[in-house]
């Protein structure tokens, strides 16, 4: 697969996110296209540009589509920290997203408006129930969940 970002591309120092993002790209989206055994927790390819190494980085997430968009929740299980990626989508917001056989470019844009945030949220648990329980841990923490809605670019 071609990268429509420029840059070198750095594997995460996950194991098992650089099988996943390795299996799914090299089938096409065909394999690997969801977390863990479930079936019903589909999932997408991010790549993103690091905001300190500008190296190309490439996550997992959960795939929450709407009318063409995507949701990524940025929850990294609740922690007290935001994911690297979330640095890495503030510093340069055209990511690259596959979902199936080819890749295209999007916009981050970070949800700042409550009401748009909700819609966005309750999309999110729809697809993925865990967010909920991640929600009462972060802000325990002193975090709210960041999300970002990725806009294709034209």
């Amino acid at each position: 697969m071609t990268d429509l970002l420029e840059g070198e591309y750095q594997p995460s120092p996950q194991r098992w996110v650089r099988d996943q993002v390795a299996q799914y790209e090299a089938s096409g989206g065909k394999e690997a296209w969801y977390l863990q055994d479930r079936k019903d927790w589909p999932i997408v390819v991010i790549t993103s540009k690091g905001a300190k190494s500008g190296k190309l980085r490439k996550n997992p997430v959960m795939r929450v589509e709407h009318d063409g968009s995507y949701l990524a929740v940025a929850s990294k299980g609740g922690a007290p920290e935001h994911p690297v990626w979330y640095h890495n989508f503030l510093a340069n917001p055209l990511v690259q997203l596959q979902d199936g056989p080819e890749p295209a470019l999007y916009r981050a844009r970070l949800i700042e408006d409550q009401a748009e945030y909700d819609v966005w949220w309750q999309r999110g648990v729809e697809v993925y129930e865990p967010y909920a329980e991640y929600k009462p841990r972060a802000e325990a923490a002193g975090r709210t969940i960041p999300l970002f809605v990725l806009e294709p670019v034209d």
